[in-house]
């Protein structure tokens, strides 16, 4: 039995909807299709130093899938016991995606081109789901993946109210697939992102592709972690027909 057959057994134990087959992947951006946490860690780290709050550059790693304005209310309830005002939310958000920019554009995501082809082959929805405002990056789908995100399959921090970890964003995307938890898996590569597709009710991948531990993903509800996307859009394949032919009696 493969690792991926135990996994969606387990996951779907005592599920009455035993016999659903998968319709949508509900898909995150940054740390999945491109390798560009690296950047926005980078970006947000400047902007805190600049502001004189105590933090690490790697701190931010674990704030992936939060809107800007969580991760902002972070750091001043941290060095001035307060949200942030929404004036100085658009200030520093925009101070933020500036850096950005001025690092270039990040690198895509290698594997991320092949399994999104073999979802698309398998007949399976594409939803993207991000926790990111980031005109820069979303402005590049069509070009880097073109025909694998249709324009109202998309749910950003533009269209929430409530960002990653809440389950919000993944039962936006269940609505705009049109389809119920059982049909639909999550791929992420973060705990806050892996733990709002574990509260979403979907089954819930994580994949490492920075430097987040396994462990830390297994904690936060991921139903199975792979190491690199190169290595699960290689096993992809083996979920697929585990999610298709489940048993969960």
């Amino acid at each position: 039995m493969t690792e991926e057959k135990i996994a969606v057994e387990r996951h779907f134990v005592g599920s009455e909807a035993q016999h659903a087959t998968l319709k949508a992947a509900l898909i995150d951006m940054d740390g999945v299709l491109y390798d560009s946490m690296k950047g926005h860690t980078a970006a947000w780290y400047r902007m805190a130093c600049e502001l004189g709050i105590e933090c690490t550059r790697d701190e931010f790693y674990a704030y992936e899938g939060m809107t800007g304005a969580a991760t902002i209310n972070i750091l001043f309830n941290r060095a001035y016991g307060r949200d942030a005002t929404a004036e100085e939310v658009k200030e520093l958000y925009a101070r933020k995606a500036a850096y950005f920019i001025e690092m270039g554009e990040p690198e895509m995501m290698p594997g991320a081109a092949l399994m999104l082809e073999r979802l698309r082959n398998a007949g399976v929805q594409r939803v993207l789901v991000t926790g990111s405002g980031q005109h820069s990056i979303l402005d590049r789908l069509d070009r880097d993946y073109p025909g694998m995100f249709s324009p109202d399959k998309r749910v950003t921090a533009l269209n929430v109210t409530h960002g990653k970890p809440d389950p919000e964003p993944y039962l936006k995307g269940l609505q705009l697939a049109g389809c119920r938890a059982d049909e639909a898996i999550v791929i992420e590569n973060a705990p806050l992102g892996v733990l709002a597709g574990h509260r979403s009710g979907c089954f819930t991948v994580g994949i490492t592709t920075g430097p987040i531990p396994e462990a830390d993903m297994t904690a936060a509800g991921a139903d199975i972690v792979y190491p690199s996307m190169p290595e699960f859009a290689s096993r992809l394949p083996l979920l697929l027909n585990a999610l298709n032919n489940r048993q969960t009696k």
